[in-house]
């Protein structure tokens, strides 16, 4: 059992659910509440394999693109780490919630409450990996404790008891790289996440021009080749969070790059359900 209470943050889809944002968004909550959240990751394209706490030190090969992104997003504590139960442990003397990044999957952590986060557009075909988007039956949100539909458009209904909803509704463009400048109206865009098609209709919500873009695998390792190619294009580049901790350690100061940073609303009530799990008030 972990030493302060735990939420769970995942999905039963691969990739592509708003888990990080999720996370980002209810760890900014809880602080508006007061209330000192620790999240623990595994640390997905990092080479870290024992429970590490994050400093400004650790680098995005080591612990991940999206550790590296939750550090520099949530001012909490972040651990990272594939044994989940030894990062757990750490957490003790570090906060008063801790929040597991992509948990659904991992059941040797007790969790007070249990999120399942499942895209607006629903789980595709129905079928398991990889005859289709499944991690599991769409049967296992059954022992959630809350479901989050996530995204924008339509939702597709899934069925069940009650659902909540939670979408990005904006953000804007930070220059991260390249001499001081207006937010370009003509860009090339780069990415390495899981549904790069979100993206690219948030920069055009931003009105942006994108004029070409070049899109790489989830938690893709960027190169200088990768750079010298992107940039080629005499554009400013414009790409999002996760790609730019990546980014920005090979990028020429030199050359202009913007990301495309997001903010999350939760449809009224979702926080406080979530705090309703955990029963703060009585520990």
């Amino acid at each position: 059992m972990p030493p302060i209470p735990l939420v769970s943050v995942g999905n039963i889809t691969a990739g592509g659910s708003g888990k990080t944002p999720f996370v980002i968004w209810l760890v900014r909550q809880m602080q508006a509440h007061g209330i000192k959240p620790v999240v623990l990751c595994r640390g997905d394209g990092g080479r870290t394999h024992d429970a590490t706490l994050l400093t400004d030190t650790c680098l995005v090969a080591d612990v991940g693109d999206e550790a590296c992104l939750l550090f520099e997003s949530c001012d909490c504590p972040v651990i990272v780490g594939r044994d989940r139960v030894a990062g757990s442990r750490m957490a003790a003397d570090l906060g008063e919630v801790l929040i597991l990044d992509d948990g659904f999957q991992y059941r040797q952590l007790q969790r007070q409450c249990d999120i399942v986060l499942v895209p607006a557009e629903g789980v595709g075909n129905g079928h398991m990996i990889p005859a289709g988007p499944l991690r599991e039956p769409v049967t296992a949100l059954a022992r959630a404790d809350l479901v989050v539909r996530t995204g924008g458009g339509p939702v597709v209904p899934l069925g069940g008891g009650r659902q909540w909803y939670w979408r990005v509704v904006g953000g804007g463009l930070r220059q991260s790289s390249g001499p001081v400048s207006p937010p370009p109206g003509r860009a090339w865009a780069v990415s390495g996440i899981a549904r790069p098609g979100r993206f690219i209709e948030s920069l055009q919500r931003q009105r942006i021009e994108i004029v070409g873009q070049t899109l790489f695998p989830d938690h893709y390792a960027f190169t200088a080749g990768d750079v010298g190619s992107v940039s080629a294009h005499g554009l400013p580049v414009v790409t999002t969070g996760k790609d730019a901790v990546k980014l920005l350690p090979i990028w020429p100061q030199h050359l202009p790059l913007w990301v495309l940073d997001i903010e999350g609303e939760g449809e009224s009530g979702l926080f406080e359900a979530i705090m309703a799990c955990l029963h703060l008030h009585e520990r």
